[in-house]
């Protein structure tokens, strides 16, 4: 904890930052962008939002949405047991945050989400400091467009570097879902090292991830995505 910054390392990596007196702040870029699409749903008034969270580790982005979304329903499934020991010990959730956490992975648990049910459904999920390739698949991506009403979005954090094998193939899947963006930091498409990419897929708003500038941060949408990210297979 340094200056009311809570840091969970998991796999030797920082798996998240929250600022526990002001939850609206976020540290890591990729999450900000995420942050900046929850805010281009229905951005006025800010209605409340029903968001499926796969991943949880210290649950920056379901305190972002209490914060900024009052009386939405948020489920979180987060596999370890250690974990969310861990993060109410050390960093509990505010009272009355609609925040339910459940102790299982993303596979299983999906099945138990009602068909319909969600707004938003945000994949953050790392293994051995990798997404797993069994959420990424085109198989998973039907169980989110199962569960996701009209109109919802899918968006998923994934680790990647040149030539984007993950991406590609990720785009492939949720093709059916609607309209795709894409978003990473300069340096990640340089391929200088492998980086976060952000891909939003299904009912996309308006400037889905804010209004950065080109040299902090791109943001492909439409035939910008094919091109760069096209002809991949799904899994």
């Amino acid at each position: 904890m340094t200056d009311g910054l809570y840091v969970l390392e998991l796999d030797g990596m920082q798996q998240s930052a929250v600022d526990l007196a002001d939850p609206t702040r976020l540290v890591f870029d990729y999450v900000r962008r995420i942050g900046d699409l929850v805010d281009a749903i229905s951005p006025v008034p800010p209605a409340p939002l029903r968001v499926l969270h796969v991943g949880g580790a210290a649950m920056t982005l379901p305190r972002y949405v209490a914060a900024t979304r009052p009386r939405s329903s948020q489920i979180v499934l987060e596999p370890s047991a250690e974990t969310i020991e861990r993060v109410r010990a050390e960093a509990p959730l505010p009272a009355r945050s609609g925040i339910r956490v459940r102790p299982v992975g993303g596979e299983e648990g999906i099945l138990a989400v009602r068909d319909g049910s969600q707004d938003l459904v945000v994949l953050d999920a790392f293994s051995g400091g990798a997404v797993p390739g069994s959420l990424t698949s085109a198989a998973y991506a039907e169980q989110v467009g199962r569960v996701l009403a009209p109109g919802g979005l899918f968006v998923a954090n994934l680790v990647d570097r040149p030539p984007y094998r993950q991406v590609r193939s990720f785009v492939a899947a949720v093709g059916a879902l609607g309209d795709i963006a894409v978003g990473a930091e300069p340096a990640t498409l340089k391929g200088r090292r492998a980086g976060n990419l952000v891909v939003a897929s299904g009912a996309l708003p308006a400037d889905a991830f804010g209004h950065p500038s080109p040299l902090a941060y791109r943001v492909f949408r439409g035939r910008a995505v094919a091109d760069a990210f096209g002809g991949g297979r799904a899994s």
